[in-house]
């Protein structure tokens, strides 16, 4: 604990010197952030291959091209952010200066997960340095190719006080979480999230939580088939389904149920080929537990297509699952694997009494022509994000938050939605003399009552 400590004391001194109150400053450091990235790229990518088995296009696609956006998005918009907001005065205070400033929270702890490695280890570090802080990250020790090139990055960019990496088993974790920070973001699980959410909430401070949850996607009868299945399968088996936003489970009008399975069969093998586990474009499950707990998920006698396991390679093929009811084993916990139930429904209010039996998930997709059953859905249920016709896109533009809600989540990251997530906003009110409203001060009569009543009808 004591080098935990020695390093949030020496991180804390470093942010009272004010260094990283400059916004040039934060500028000067993400500009070398994405200048050291790119000298590494070719490592990354080949990191992301051994710890996952990712093709090079998988792995630029999903997490190194992101990483670079958002460095590129954030250094163009950060003088403009971090600017003060003026707001308008109030009729209690005329002609005062009403701003809002950000102001960074201090020694911030990242806490990454083990499925994106590099993007969810870099995506709310770029947010907690933009905003001013100092970043203390915590990397998986599940991923230790991809985690040890992070590792060199942050290195040789920054030095400790300033951004400092560990990446040891989970006693670290849970001691950096007790150690003395001002700020907690945390990827990965409900369970272990609800611990760290305890854990700050006993000091008061303040955390984001990204989590999962199953995620379900909705198909009805007006939807174009063709363009659902291969939205699916590409959301569903990209990383070996190793997403926490990836489809977790089908919702099928019982009329589309038979062409959807079969147009999904044929969309895995255009993909992936007749043998998914041979291709070099198919990625593997991150270890044998992990490995051992997804194969142990399914059942021969609910199989329409899948199934094969392969331990030396750590592969599981793309699975079709048909699920009766929602009390199976397959449908309590957030799947995380390259298996797909599918649920068939009679009627709309089937779908509301499925969903409710996992609440909250971190995201929900909607494949239909009907825009009153679309609208139904977007307002009647509550998720942290989605698509309309289409999976995962959502999480890839800057301009919208991406967060949970509830079981699946606590707060948004991503673009402008990371500054504000690692910035506390401090309103700030300069009065003026000349328009100080004497009536607030005592003593109070019936008229000064009258007129106070007057003064807020109107605003």
């Amino acid at each position: 604990m004591k080098r935990y400590n020695e390093v949030v004391s020496n991180q804390r001194e470093f942010f009272k010197s004010g260094k990283t109150i400059d916004v040039n400053y934060r500028k000067k450091y993400l500009n070398s952030l994405k200048n050291t990235i790119d000298k590494y790229e070719d490592k990354i990518l080949y990191a992301l291959r051994l710890d996952l088995g990712k093709s090079k296009f998988e792995g630029y696609e999903t997490e190194l091209g992101i990483v670079k956006s958002e460095l590129k998005n954030i250094i163009k918009n950060l003088e403009k952010w971090s600017k003060p907001k003026k707001v308008s005065a109030s009729m209690m205070n005329p002609l005062s200066d009403n701003k809002i400033y950000n102001q960074p929270y201090g020694v911030c702890l990242i806490l990454s997960p083990w499925n994106y490695p590099f993007q969810l280890a870099l995506m709310p570090l770029i947010g907690s340095i933009a905003a001013g802080n100092c970043s203390i990250l915590k990397l998986s020790e599940l991923s230790p190719f991809t985690s040890g090139v992070v590792r060199e990055i942050i290195e040789e960019v920054f030095d400790e006080e300033y951004v400092s990496v560990f990446s040891g088993e989970a006693d670290e974790a849970i001691s950096l979480i007790e150690s003395d920070v001002d700020f907690i973001f945390y990827t990965g699980n409900p369970k272990i999230g609800a611990s760290v959410a305890e854990s700050a909430g006993k000091r008061l401070i303040p955390c984001v939580l990204e989590l999962g949850g199953k995620s379900p996607c909705i198909i009805d009868r007006s939807a174009d088939l063709d363009n659902a299945a291969k939205k699916i399968v590409w959301g569903k088996f990209m990383n070996a389904g190793q997403t926490c936003v990836a489809p977790d489970y089908i919702i099928a009008d019982r009329l589309v149920f038979l062409e959807l399975r079969d147009k999904i069969i044929y969309y895995i093998k255009k993909f992936y080929g007749e043998n998914p586990i041979e291709s070099k474009d198919y990625p593997k499950i991150i270890n044998k537990r992990n490995f051992d707990r997804v194969c142990g998920l399914f059942e021969d006698k609910k199989l329409i297509y899948g199934g094969k396991c392969d331990e030396e390679q750590l592969k599981i093929e793309p699975t079709i699952l048909e699920v009766y009811n929602t009390d199976e084993k397959i449908m309590q916990e957030e799947i995380f694997g390259p298996i797909l139930p599918i649920i068939v429904y009679k009627n709309k209010n089937e779908i509301f009494n499925i969903i409710e039996k996992n609440k909250n998930p971190l995201a929900l997709y909607l494949f239909t022509e009907d825009k009153n059953f679309e609208k139904e859905i977007i307002e009647k249920v509550s998720f942290g994000g989605g698509c309309v016709n289409d999976t995962i896109i959502h999480c890839t533009s800057e301009g919208l938050p991406f967060g949970g809600i509830g079981r699946s989540g606590l707060g948004n990251y991503h673009g402008k939605a990371s500054f504000d997530a690692f910035s506390h906003q401090k309103s700030i009110v300069k009065s003026k003399k000349i328009a100080d409203i004497s009536m607030k001060y005592p003593p109070f009569d019936e008229r000064k009552f009258k007129l106070i009543k007057k003064v807020f009808n109107i605003l």
